[in-house]
């Protein structure tokens, strides 16, 4: 047993302690692996950059193709991707995080379509959005008694864990458009802003006994306005007190980097969730 729990620590303290790697699995040998990755720093790196692209690439389509041409081709892809997402039997990168690159996608579209199209105003929309989510975290709970990401291994908690990625993007777009457009913030200040506060649960969780999981959904929202804001700001004209890279220039220059280290990921395994170590026998 002390041979187990030594290398149980030893492989712990490999791994970067980061928002959400404090939960608990919950699993038992043989138990069904999740389906999403594990929460080391290659997860929150890619997440960033993928929600940089998702806003950058909504906005290219949306003007090379129109708002509904996009939309629909948005929808499409996205749904393409998590029915092929839901009928893996297990994790794979390259399936997962393209689904998350067009959830990237299509939640901004669909944040977007609410303000422009509809014309509600950002704060609006982020209190509805926010509202939204609570709904889904709320209802997940209610269902399964837990929000832990590293037991995603059902269908029922493969729909929630999605529909609660779907609705934080979403959300996410709105408080950046809000604090950069409404607010007068800008786009690079926004984004210093929102590096600041994924501090937040980083601090809360060391030092004031913050639950992971709740750590983890806190970080995980904030990424989605913080790539975001970074991303708009390279791509946005100099009128607009960005760099004038252009919405297609950046989305490439995103993907470049995520196909990079999705590749790494589907090779080396370095994300992909491990069993459990079977307890150790008496004598």
């Amino acid at each position: 047993m002390a041979r187990v729990e030594t290398d149980s620590r030893t492989a712990a303290r490999r791994t970067p302690r980061v928002p959400g790697q404090g939960e608990s699995h919950h699993a038992r040998p043989g138990a069904a692996l999740s389906k999403v990755p594990e929460v080391t720093a290659w997860f929150w790196t890619v997440k960033i950059l993928t929600t940089g692209m998702g806003e950058t690439a909504s906005d290219f389509l949306a003007r090379t193709l129109g708002p509904v041409p996009a939309g629909c081709l948005g929808l499409a892809g996205l749904a393409s991707l998590l029915i092929l997402q839901f009928w893996s039997a297990r994790y794979r990168p390259w399936l997962y995080w393209s689904a998350i690159v067009m959830v990237s996608v299509f939640g901004t579209m669909a944040a977007d379509v609410v303000h422009v199209i509809a014309g509600i105003p950002y704060t609006v929309s982020a209190v509805g959005f926010s509202l939204a989510l609570a709904a889904v975290l709320t209802l997940w709970y209610a269902c399964e008694r837990t929000l832990s990401i590293h037991s995603i291994h059902t269908t029922r908690r493969e729909l929630f864990y999605w529909a609660t990625v779907l609705t934080t993007f979403a959300l996410g777009t709105a408080v950046g458009d809000l604090t950069a457009g409404t607010l007068n913030l800008g786009y690079l200040p926004s984004g210093f802003l929102f590096a600041a506060l994924i501090a937040l649960p980083v601090l809360c969780r060391r030092f004031l006994g913050l639950n992971a999981v709740a750590a983890f959904w806190a970080a995980y929202i904030l990424t989605r306005p913080l790539g975001a804001s970074f991303a708009d700001w390279m791509g946005v004209p100099a009128t607009r007190d960005g760099l004038g890279w252009g919405t297609g220039a950046v989305s490439l220059a995103l993907l470049l980097p995520i196909a990079a280290l999705v590749g790494y990921l589907q090779v080396s395994r370095a994300d992909t969730p491990v069993a459990p170590a079977p307890a150790a026998q008496a004598g």
